[in-house]
């Protein structure tokens, strides 16, 4: 009778400790979890910043106007910043795949690496314009996603975007 009641004990213990472990990993889940929006999200972030860090070091290369290098060299800073903070939430989320730039975007870059002068300058900031315009609508709506990683890392992300487009329309203007 004595071991059965210790048995009783022991397995009303056990199971104790497993419901305890169960919502403890339940609340951890909910709290750290990104719906598919947001996972498209963070994989078009990263994407976005890799083709605009790479596009940017062909600006420092390729282009022979002061304004459109300075700017190249903010986008590399900035992206580069914010990818790593990207990634970060990526590693978090135990998102699987190789951060990659899509074929339309290498095909981009390619044609853009053709160029030098002039010519460059112009590809370059109507790429930035149309990339920055679309990370504009990716973030706003990243914003509003309803895991609060994604939403504050895109909320608190969204001024510098903004900024960068106002900075390449500036120089935009300058040009022409």
């Amino acid at each position: 009778m004595k071991n059965l009641i210790y048995l009783a004990l022991g397995v009303i213990t056990l199971l104790s400790v497993q419901a305890c472990q169960n919502e403890h990993g339940k609340n951890y889940n909910d709290a750290t979890r990104v719906d598919q929006d947001g996972l498209t999200f963070i994989k078009d972030g990263i994407e976005g910043g890799l083709t605009e860090i790479k596009a940017s070091g062909l600006a420092i290369t390729n282009s022979s106007n002061q304004r459109v290098i300075n700017l190249a060299k903010m986008m590399i800073d900035d992206h580069t910043k914010a990818g790593a903070a990207l990634k970060k939430i990526e590693f978090g989320k135990a998102i699987e795949g190789k951060d990659t730039i899509s074929g339309k975007h290498e095909q981009m870059i390619s044609d853009l690496s053709k160029k030098t002068g002039a010519a460059f300058d112009k590809a370059y900031l109507h790429m930035m314009a149309a990339d920055h315009e679309a990370a504009i609508k990716l973030f706003t709506m990243g914003s509003q996603n309803t895991s609060p990683v994604v939403s504050d890392f895109a909320a608190k992300t969204l001024p510098t975007i903004q900024m960068h487009l106002d900075s390449v329309n500036a120089i935009s203007a300058s040009l022409q």
